[in-house]
């Protein structure tokens, strides 16, 4: 998801490199801790593997998720989504089993009850720039699912994000800012929830076989934390 810093999920694609072609993308990121947009999730290393079928039109479908090595936290995510021009739209269904009991509704898969779902719907919307102005911007609102507030009505969450990638000779460093305008999933009221930097490179194992690495500083201005996560992706 959509990952813990601004790289999206590693793959390594199974089909050609043309992306003119279809292919199916695996792959799988090991980080110090899940961080995503300034919160954490399982407060323990994760392990997030990822299976998509991106079709050449520009539509992809896939699987991703975390699961951290405690084994108090998972995390399975069901996406949909089409690129064109710079710009990507996204439906995901996240689920998040707390207790991990199949006979509680919440932990249902397949319970789509609204009152009662373990499942978070999010649409989304977001522009990578291009390779002379590289701003990527992203905004996401949770439409269904599980984000209520305290008298069970739906938060409608929204998230937003802007980052720049510096390109430097040792590797790349890219900062970023993201908000929520209003009390819900990710803060108390307006204001910056997650905001730091991230700096990347690759180390070339062989010629054929590259291992990106990334390490960021994320901290969170509303609650107060601050954390340092590093990444590697195969």
């Amino acid at each position: 998801m959509l990952t813990v810093v601004l790289w999206g999920p590693s793959v390594a694609v199974l089909g050609q490199d043309d992306k003119s072609s279809s292919a199916l993308n695996t792959g799988v990121d090991l980080y110090s801790r899940y961080i995503w947009r300034g919160l954490d999730f399982g407060s323990a290393p994760s392990i997030q593997p990822t299976l998509e079928y991106a079709h050449k039109s520009g539509l992809k479908i896939g699987y991703w998720g975390a699961f951290n090595t405690t084994g108090t936290y998972n995390e399975i995510d069901l996406y949909a989504g089409y690129d064109i021009a710079g710009f990507s739209v996204l439906f995901t269904d996240y689920f998040i089993p707390v207790s991990g009991v199949p006979s509680l509704k919440p932990e249902r898969y397949f319970n789509y009850d609204n009152n009662n779902t373990g499942h978070l719907f999010e649409a989304s919307l977001s522009w990578g720039g291009t390779e002379n102005f590289p701003l990527t911007l992203l905004a996401g609102a949770f439409v269904y699912g599980c984000d209520k507030n305290s008298d069970g009505d739906q938060n409608y969450s929204v998230y937003a994000e802007a980052a720049y990638t510096f390109k430097t000779k040792v590797g790349d460093i890219q900062p970023f800012i993201g908000f929520t305008p209003y009390d819900g999933l990710y803060g108390n009221t307006l204001g910056v929830v997650n905001a730091g930097i991230t700096a990347g490179k690759t180390i070339n194992v062989t010629d054929k076989f590259d291992i990106p690495i990334t390490v960021s500083l994320i901290s969170n201005p509303q609650n107060g934390n601050i954390h340092f996560v590093v990444g590697a992706g195969f």
